[in-house]
């Protein structure tokens, strides 16, 4: 059988990579193993790319400039990593995916939709999440976040972007959700830890008992 690709996506300071986290670790009994990774980096290219693509520098990344980034890194993410686990059975797990350029690309730099989505599908040769968790909340409470938290880690390029941005993205991201219900899963990201990892383990499981019962006809 296939493996499992479930994504988490969410503005700045949602939750979604502890939210990857926990569910990682709440899955790895799951036979044949599950993954935990994200976008971008994954692989060792891809890591590079990323430092590359979030540092804050002297010179200015034109937005055609950082989409051929990101999907530079997409591609050997998923081709070093995913596409290998996927192909193995594994449960994958991954900080951000396809929906990330949409939202941030698409909504925040204005790049249209379509040559977006062209760009995707052929960066994943089709890979397509089988479910995607939402963490929404406002961009202010998401944005204090990131101000706050531990270690006094500055900002990164993209999270000093402004408001007007960051709500862009958020806007976009619930416009996929619409688009996508039975994939996309909008929760609340001002829950508690413990409140959405409950939810996303029950749901979690459901996708997993259904694949086991079809497989069994």
């Amino acid at each position: 059988m296939r493996g499992l690709l479930i994504t988490f996506e969410g503005i700045e300071g949602s939750g979604k990579t502890t939210q990857a986290y926990r569910l990682s670790l709440g899955l790895s009994a799951y036979e044949p193993g599950t993954v935990l990774t994200r976008e971008p980096g994954g692989s060792t290219v891809a890591e590079q790319i990323r430092q590359l693509v979030l540092a804050k520098g002297a010179e200015p990344i034109d937005p055609r400039t950082e989409v051929l980034l990101f999907l530079a890194a997409r591609t050997q993410h998923v081709e070093n990593k995913i596409r290998p686990a996927l192909e193995y059975g594994k449960i994958v797990v991954c900080d951000r995916f396809t929906d990330a350029t949409l939202a941030y690309q698409g909504g925040g730099r204005t790049i249209k939709d379509e040559f977006l989505r062209a760009l995707n599908a052929w960066a994943t040769g089709g890979i397509r999440p089988d479910r995607t968790f939402l963490l929404d909340l406002p961009v202010e409470v998401g944005l204090a976040r990131i101000r706050g938290r531990a270690g006094g880690e500055p900002p990164d390029r993209l999270e000093s972007e402004g408001i007007a941005f960051h709500e862009a993205v958020r806007a976009r991201y619930l416009d996929l959700a619409h688009q996508e219900p039975e994939r996309i899963k909008v929760l609340r990201g001002t829950d508690s830890q413990e409140a959405l990892a409950h939810q996303i383990k029950d749901d979690v499981n459901r996708i997993l008992s259904g694949r086991i019962s079809s497989a069994q006809r």
